[in-house]
């Protein structure tokens, strides 16, 4: 017969052994219940999803499913565990789904400085004789994409920095020269304006009516008048060539 103070012992003994067991299943037991994340990869988007589920994704054209190493439990540590995960997911499909930018396409406005260097002032052109040349000035250099225009009273006159404008076609008065800096876009990043005078050109155009009153009035002679005309412009000619060489003969002779 076994004694009771050692039964009691025993009996202690095996409720530690039994609190042991208890505690040390206990503590598995999130471990045994943990559920493995998969990771979902759209490969067109390129957006990520992470699921406890493949299977509900394994079926679906272009997505590539694959298991990660974040796991879930039951447990407080593992729920704790899981909102973590669960945000970080939430995090890395918020960033795959933002796009990319490309810095490259993405440029600030250049600030340029345009000037009309000629004319370099308000002056004025006497029509038809003269023409309006036209020379610019940009710092810094024209970036790719960028151009510029050149326009005299509103039409597109020229491209680039330089310009030669007639003034035959000019009615006399004032007229605005405007240099425009447009972007690959067509919008206006700088411009410059001056203004130029164009007058009439008196003695040019008195001596066009003359030549056009002569025309006219030969025009209108009849063809026996016409022909003496050039005889007599023959004549006169020749008259003027013999006394041309009597001139040259008499400086030889002397």
């Amino acid at each position: 017969m076994i004694p009771s103070s050692k039964l009691n012992v025993s009996k202690g003994h095996a409720k530690v052994g039994l609190l042991t067991i208890t505690a040390i299943a206990s503590l598995c037991a999130p471990l045994a219940n943990a559920a493995p994340i998969y990771k979902v990869v759209d490969e067109q988007t390129g957006q990520v999803t992470f699921t406890d589920r493949p299977q509900s994704y394994e079926q679906q054209v272009g997505k590539q499913v694959s298991q990660t190493t974040v796991t879930t439990g039951n447990g407080t540590s593992g729920s704790n565990n899981s909102t973590r995960d669960n945000q970080t997911a939430t995090n890395a499909t918020q960033t795959a789904s933002i796009p990319a930018t490309n810095d490259a396409t993405v440029k600030a406005p250049i600030n340029y400085q345009l000037a009309i260097t000629e004319p370099s002032e308000e002056r004025a052109y006497r029509r038809p004789a003269q023409s309006i040349n036209v020379a610019l000035q940009i710092k810094p250099a024209l970036q790719a994409g960028d151009s510029v225009r050149i326009y005299f009273d509103g039409n597109e006159v020229a491209q680039g920095l330089n310009a030669t404008i007639a003034t035959i076609d000019a009615l006399p008065g004032a007229h605005t020269i405007t240099a425009v800096i447009q972007s690959v876009k067509g919008q206006t990043l700088q411009q410059a304006s001056r203004t130029v005078y164009v007058i009439q050109n008196n003695t040019t155009l008195q001596n066009n009516k003359k030549i056009a009153k002569q025309l006219l009035a030969y025009q209108n002679l009849p063809w026996h008048q016409k022909v003496m005309l050039k005889l007599r412009q023959q004549d006169g000619s020749l008259q003027k060539v013999q006394s041309n060489q009597s001139i040259t003969n008499d400086a030889f002779t002397k």
